[in-house]
């Protein structure tokens, strides 16, 4: 007994994932809200340390820090990470008029473009929670690869703070590596590191 083309590519659905030795591509992976906003700065101009927040902003200081890094661990070079967060109210509040993300993602926000080391830099404050405490403070970030499609990956939240529980632990959904980050003070100033797993792509 023969079987059609059509029920030997079902019986044989390995045809339809990725090659041989590559990961396939997260289901939804392009689906974000705001990706738009990583292309609204030419990363030919963009360096890898950004002050995201100025001096003057109110709110205790804080450098988030970390690699992009090629599946096996090799560092990544020429990732723009695009980033924005609350300020120390909880809003995302005094955007411009530029772009409608500018307007929704508020002043506190900025782009980075790894070097050869894969290292990225933001240099601003720390997040609140938004004033409803439905969240935990958090930092979002995008994430375009050269020539790919941007994709968002796992907030940065900051473990032993409001919302950082188990019940949050257990919906993360690991995109991008493990967003729950340890905090360090240091002269005066927070220190997170969250590096960044890439994505396979289809």
């Amino acid at each position: 007994m023969t079987l059609s083309r059509r029920s030997m590519l079902l019986a044989l659905g390995a045809c339809a994932l990725a090659p041989r030795g590559f990961a396939a591509a997260r289901p939804g992976l392009y689906d974000c809200e705001g990706c738009e906003a990583v292309a609204e700065r030419d990363p030919a101009g963009l360096g890898s340390v950004v002050k995201l927040a100025a001096d003057k902003e109110p709110g205790e200081r804080m450098k988030l820090t970390g690699r992009a890094l090629l599946p096996g661990g090799a560092p990544a070079e020429g990732v723009v990470v695009y980033a924005h967060h609350t300020d120390a109210t909880g809003l995302y509040s005094r955007g411009g008029s530029e772009t409608m993300w500018s307007r929704r993602h508020g002043l506190l926000r900025g782009w980075a473009k790894t070097g050869a080391d894969g290292v990225y830099v933001f240099d601003t404050i720390k997040p609140a929670p938004y004033p409803d405490m439905t969240m935990p403070a958090h930092v979002h970030l995008f994430i375009g690869e050269p020539g790919r499609r941007a994709y968002w990956i796992d907030d940065v939240v900051f473990a032993g703070e409001y919302g950082v529980d188990a019940a949050y632990r257990a919906r993360m959904e690991n995109r991008g590596g493990d967003g729950i980050v340890s905090l360090t003070r240091e002269s005066g100033i927070w220190h997170a590191l969250r590096d960044i797993a890439l994505e396979p792509h289809a």
